[in-house]
């Protein structure tokens, strides 16, 4: 039988990794990995046959895109996996390079309503999603600081990565806590002199997020946790999360939300449940999360059902699956770790609190994201990687 050929690229990044574990379990694939550096996590796995090494996506976007073009005539490869924001939208962004056929996505005209957080805010409030309050600017010359009244401000750009026409442009999301404080932000951030952004009400509560996948327009699995560690601590990625059960209304305006534009592919729903129980829309990840591995480990194998998808098998609905695992990214923990004892924002109980926490996690019910015993070559790799970079 000949085998599906696949690539999955950004290997070096968590997600890749836990997609090249699931698609390598699959007898009929022989897969490909592949990133910009010599040695990647996810190209070190048992489970990658053949591994590349190719131009930057961020640093030298159009080298990549002559390297993949040309490796698509070599290898003949039947689906591309990308597993970043800027790989997805670069290689959907150049159809001439890469037929659309290669990649499990949704269109690009529909990938950036839901990416572009402006668009996403407007989109949400005519089909009655709840978002945060939302002034939108072009450039920080519009804002009147005066007719700010109410702090603190979520400064948020309407993208996390702005494609410039032949470089992406990084963004973050930042809060001001008074008008001296915004006024520093819109003057000395460059990317807010000209792109895109709204001031938005920062909503007191906690994050939650749901995680999807659509076929067609059509849903085919839902999944839920939370994040019960983070780096930076204050909020950020996670670094231990934990399974859990579908809230009904981030369940009901998700699947609104994504049955309205008609989805294909993953997607990952944010939002900010407020101290009322309302959850607010924040923004939409239109591909795999960091936590993917928790969601295969809690029965939502998310690329095994996307491969399958793709081939046109039919998949039943999965919005059932083993609550209360949790997945822990140890390096990650440890940097958190660092981040609480060296700050002077929480107490020695809170410090000897996360300290105890760190070495005392739930054996029983918590697995590693990276290191597995029956594939321990990836967590080699990453530890090589952290000592690199804690020696610069």
């Amino acid at each position: 039988m000949t085998k599906q050929k696949i690539l999955v690229l950004d290997s070096n990044e968590r997600s890749s990794l836990a997609v090249i574990r699931s698609l390598g379990k699959i007898s009929e694939i022989k897969l490909f990995t592949a990133d910009s550096l010599l040695k990647s996590i996810g190209g070190s796995s048992k489970y990658s046959d053949e591994y590349y090494q190719y131009p930057s996506i961020s640093d030298n976007p159009n080298e990549f895109l002559d390297w993949i073009g040309l490796k698509l005539k070599e290898e003949k490869f039947d689906l591309i996996f990308p597993c970043t924001e800027i790989s997805s939208q670069l290689l959907l962004m150049s159809p001439k390079v890469v037929n659309p056929k290669y990649l499990p996505f949704a269109t690009l005209e529909t990938v950036m309503s839901l990416a572009d957080k402006g668009k996403l805010t407007h989109f949400a409030d005519s089909i009655n999603i709840p978002c945060p309050k939302s002034e939108h600017y072009q450039s920080a010359s519009q804002v009147d600081i005066n007719k700010i009244k109410k702090f603190p401000v979520v400064i948020k750009p309407n993208l996390s990565k702005i494609w410039q026409g032949n470089s992406w442009t990084n963004t973050v999301v930042l809060i001001a806590k008074n008008k001296d404080q915004l006024s520093h932000i819109l003057k000395q951030t460059p990317w807010l002199q000209g792109s895109p952004f709204m001031l938005q009400e920062f909503i007191e509560g906690y994050g939650a997020g749901l995680f999807a996948l659509y076929d067609k327009g059509g849903a085919t699995a839902f999944y839920a946790h939370k994040r019960l560690r983070e780096k930076p601590p204050q909020g950020g990625v996670s670094v231990l999360s934990c399974s859990a059960p579908l809230e009904p209304n981030i369940l009901k305006n998700a699947k609104k939300l994504l049955d309205s534009v008609k989805w294909h592919g993953v997607a990952m729903v944010e939002f900010r449940v407020a101290e009322d129980g309302t959850p607010y829309l924040m923004e939409v990840n239109t591909r795999f999360w960091g936590s993917l591995q928790l969601a295969i480990d809690s029965g939502v194998n998310f690329p095994e059902l996307l491969y399958k998808i793709t081939i046109g098998e039919k998949v039943s609905l999965i919005d059932k699956y083993n609550e209360n695992n949790r997945l822990r990214w140890f390096l990650g923990d440890l940097d958190s770790l660092y981040l609480v004892l060296r700050s002077s924002d929480y107490s020695i109980k809170q410090k000897l609190k996360r300290l105890i926490g760190f070495f005392i996690p739930h054996f029983l019910t918590t697995r590693h994201q990276v290191g597995r015993w029956n594939d321990w070559k990836p967590a080699v790799e990453e530890l090589r990687q952290y000592l690199r970079n804690l020696r610069r």
